[in-house]
């Protein structure tokens, strides 16, 4: 199975619009990060986790011809706002494409996107099969998906751990519950969203923490804002385990 990070920035994205700091305006193609979101390919089916602003980009980018399934995170507009662009694929595949998301998200859903839930059936609008999901684990082929509940502020959002290998963004807290379901993995995935408190996102310090707590082999941190600093400056603070994902980079799990 082979997990690409399609996007590692935070919800303006890196550069962020307007501004000439030293991170927006690097020339390491590291430092150019668009909305978070990552595809997983399995031999018998290929996944996106969150289709934000940047989907339709991020497809081209990612040379991604098939896709069989979008499985969101959360309602929030840098995670939900491009699922309009699976209509190229509904025009190659001849068919739907399968939407997990719990209730909130559904009803977030249903509200930006109204024309494709109403029943006057506009031609060439989304074609979707919408499945419900809760903390219960669910399979899209091949794939396992345990899902984590994390709290985004007030908010809550799920992460998802698939064998060895767990994806969490936007978490502040986690309860020690659910990080029993996260415990044992070998590749872990978390938010870093700058060096500043922050109140809905792991500072640098959270992060690192969290990451020490958990214990995998691997941690990479995403969900990146231009505050943090350059990818190259911050790697090398990083302890051993501990690495900055950034945009195209491929694991093998």
């Amino acid at each position: 199975m082979t997990i690409t990070f399609l996007g590692t920035g935070t919800s303006q994205g890196v550069p962020v619009i307007a501004c000439d700091c030293e991170v927006c305006t690097s020339v390491d193609t590291r430092d150019k990060r668009l909305r978070t979101s990552i595809l997983i390919e399995s031999p018998d089916k290929t996944v996106v986790i969150d289709s934000g602003p940047d989907f339709r980009y991020q497809m081209l980018r990612s040379g991604v011809k098939h896709l069989d399934a979008i499985v969101f995170t959360h309602e929030h507009k840098d995670h939900v706002a491009g699922m309009d662009d699976i209509r190229a694929f509904n025009y190659k595949q001849q068919g739907a494409v399968d939407i997990y998301a719990d209730a909130r998200v559904q009803l977030a859903l249903r509200r930006e996107f109204p024309y494709i839930f109403d029943d006057k059936g506009y031609p060439g609008i989304p074609q979707i099969d919408l499945h419900s999901i809760d903390l219960n684990p669910f399979d899209i082929g091949s794939i396992h998906f345990t899902p984590i509940e994390v709290m985004h502020y007030k908010l809550p959002v799920l992460g998802f751990r698939i064998n060895d290998f767990t994806y969490i963004t936007d978490a502040k807290t986690v309860t020690e519950t659910e990080k029993q379901k996260i415990r044992g993995s070998k590749i872990l995935v978390i938010n870093a969203l700058q060096k500043q408190m922050h109140i809905s996102h792991f500072t640098l310090d959270e992060a690192m923490a969290f990451a020490e707590d958990i214990g995998a082999e691997t941690t990479y941190f995403t969900h990146i804002s231009h505050r943090l600093g350059k990818h190259e400056e911050i790697a090398e603070e990083l302890p051993a385990g501990i690495k900055l994902a950034y945009d195209g980079l491929k694991l093998e799990i």
